[in-house]
C-alpha cells in the first residue's frame, strides 16, 4: 500500500462506521433535500431525529 492509501485509510473506515450505524442519517438527508428540494427549508436537526423515531417505531413490526 502506499503512503496516501494509508493516510485516507482512518477516514474511510470512519465514513463507513458512521455509514453503517446511521449517525450520518441527518448529513445524508441535508445533501439529498438540497439537491431536490431547493426552494423549502430543511427540517431542523431535532425535527428530523423525531420524525425518523416516529417512522421507525410507528406500525406493526412483527412477522406474526
Amino acid at each position: 500500500m502506499s503512503f496516501a492509501t494509508l493516510r485516507l485509510l482512518p477516514r474511510t473506515l470512519w465514513r463507513f462506521i458512521r455509514a453503517l450505524s446511521r449517525d450520518d442519517a441527518y448529513s445524508a438527508y441535508l445533501a439529498h433535500h438540497a439537491a431536490t428540494h431547493p426552494d423549502t427549508p430543511p427540517l431542523s436537526a431535532r425535527e428530523f431525529y423525531l420524525r425518523e423515531q416516529e417512522r421507525k417505531w410507528s406500525g406493526v413490526s412483527r412477522c406474526c
